[in-house]
């Protein structure tokens, strides 16, 4: 049972407690005269008109993150998510303005990345519709020729397209919690040679001159197959795609007391230090920006390997050996 609240239709909480104060200054008067059958007017009266200029002014400072609150939420519906209340108090009421600058704060930092996101997609649909738009111009007002090369060219711009497309889709399912894991047994070493053969496809295809080499011990590994074949399809494009004409991709897997150490190591210009967290972020490339990625496939890969409870990272290269160092951790229970 809901208890009553008869203060509710006052719209000001100094009234509510001037009222407070004067039912219990009321009451005291009524025990003094009940009870000692006297009944002290000028020292009651005067001591509520003290009483209740006291509450005024001590209520204006307890109230004021309030009406600040206000002000701030009027101006968030606006758009404007930089305003913030002063949190100085200890009590319930400060509790509540260190909340809300949180949430403001939350706020502010989901719409920018949201507009960033806007910003980011178009210019990345652009970028091939633009591509495509120029090769058909083209060919329709007789300026080239749908020679293969053409086709070839306007082939990567539509797989271009289409990639992003699905992983717009993959982050739109990460937005919204609803990608849920097949897991089943994985045997290591067929799953990587599997990821290898087609990467090796994919590197002629780009005709990218580039050696992968596997090393794995054989090891069984819980985790959905799909989800993880796009976490090491996608880093073993990316390792071609920056390896040196000649260069070599290497993948190694083992065995780390309770986990499988999954490394991708290429032979390319590698990420700064500086660069390193960053890269896994969306639409994120870094200084490794050249041959076409979305800056979306590491945001991903992050993705699934959190959902199998593991780590990814750019970590410090093999002594002496050049290029970028991917290590994916996961757990074998």
């Amino acid at each position: 049972m809901r208890l009553p609240r008869p203060l509710d239709p006052v719209r000001s909480i100094k009234m509510k407690i001037i009222m407070v104060l004067l039912a219990g200054g009321g009451s005291g008067l009524i025990w003094f005269y009940l009870w000692l059958g006297w009944f002290p007017i000028w020292t009651g009266v005067t001591a509520t008109v003290i009483g209740v200029t006291i509450v005024q002014f001590l209520a204006r400072g307890m109230t004021s993150p309030l009406r600040e609150m206000t002000a701030a939420v009027r101006a968030m519906a606006q758009g404007d998510y930089d305003r913030r209340v002063r949190a100085t108090s200890a009590d319930e009421v400060g509790e509540l303005a260190v909340a809300f600058n949180q949430m403001a704060a939350d706020l502010g930092a989901a719409d920018r990345q949201r507009r960033e996101l806007i910003a980011n997609v178009s210019h990345e649909l652009r970028t091939p519709i633009t591509a495509l738009q120029g090769l058909l111009e083209n060919i329709v007002d007789g300026v080239a020729e749908a020679d293969p090369a053409m086709m070839q060219t306007a082939l990567a711009q539509t797989e271009r397209l289409g990639r992003l497309v699905t992983e717009l889709l993959d982050l739109s399912r990460v937005d919204a919690g609803v990608a849920p894991l097949a897991r089943q047994p994985i045997e290591v070493p067929s799953f990587l040679d599997d990821v290898v053969r087609e990467a090796e496809v994919n590197a002629a295809g780009a005709g990218r001159d580039v050696l992968f080499k596997v090393a794995s011990s054989p090891i069984v590994v819980p985790g959905d197959p799909q989800r993880l074949h796009q976490v090491f399809a996608n880093l073993l494009d990316n390792a071609a795609r920056h390896s040196p004409p000649g260069g070599t991709v290497q993948v190694r897997a083992e065995r780390r007391g309770e986990h499988l150490l999954i490394s991708v190591a290429d032979e390319g210009e590698g990420i700064p230090a500086a660069e390193r967290d960053r890269v896994f972020e969306r639409f994120t490339r870094g200084e490794r920006a050249a041959g076409g990625g979305t800056g979306l496939g590491l945001a991903i890969a992050r993705w699934v390997v959190q959902m199998h409870r593991g780590t990814i990272a750019v970590v410090d290269p093999d002594r002496g050996r050049p290029g970028c160092h991917i290590q994916v951790t996961l757990p074998l229970i």
